[in-house]
């Protein structure tokens, strides 16, 4: 899937210009990295928000339009409004062909419903993981990491170290091999060997300019 996002450079900056921004249905940003100084930007709130509601968007390579001109970029933080529907303020990074990525991908399980300890057991799938680190280079960069629970039974459990992953795509995570992503419990509990894998925690977003 790809995204396009239309953005004009903004001279002013500051808290009272980005009142005034989203007034008027923008979004304040920035974008940064590569050779390039950072620029900062402003878009258009309500297309914003629609691709922000889609998961692909979310760890895919965009195409950054700002003033006419075209760059690659990846979607690094964004802000949003505590209780409303509002994109407070986005952040995007420029995307270097020759150097990896590092980036989080979402899990998408697969065969969940035909696993045999879900089937014929009656068990119960334990999501310990739903995302995980990764490098690569941006050619070789999925939308997601597909993991398969066909085979598993009650008491099972996938790793780490089991994910298949595309073809130029590594894991980048401090965790090792042997954590746990997701495992197959009883509804008692039993064989709950994944009860003490932590997820990941989510990074706070970057203050609004």
């Amino acid at each position: 899937m790809s995204f396009e996002v239309i953005a004009n450079s903004r001279k002013t900056q500051g808290t009272s210009a980005s009142r005034r921004l989203r007034r008027a249905g923008a979004v304040p940003g920035i974008v940064y990295g590569g050779a390039a100084a950072p620029v900062a930007i402003e878009t258009a709130h309500n297309d914003l928000l629609l691709k922000l509601k889609k998961e692909a968007f979310h760890s895919s390579i965009i195409t950054l339009v700002v003033d006419g001109k075209k760059e690659q970029v990846l979607l690094r933080d964004f802000q949003t409004h505590a209780y409303k529907p509002l994109v407070l303020h986005v952040d995007f990074q420029r995307v270097d062909a020759a150097h990896e990525l590092h980036i989080k991908l979402p899990l998408h399980f697969i065969n969940e419903d035909s696993a045999p300890g879900i089937k014929l057991g009656g068990g119960l799938v334990n999501h310990v993981m739903t995302e995980v680190d990764i490098q690569c280079l941006a050619k070789d960069l999925p939308e997601f990491i597909e993991v398969d629970l066909a085979n598993m039974n009650i008491g099972d459990s996938l790793h780490l170290g089991d994910l298949k992953l595309p073809k130029g795509v590594k894991l980048a995570h401090a965790a090792g091999a042997d954590t746990v992503v997701v495992g197959i419990v009883g509804k008692g509990g039993s064989g709950d060997e994944t009860a003490e894998g932590e997820g990941e925690a989510t990074a706070a977003p970057a203050a609004p300019q």
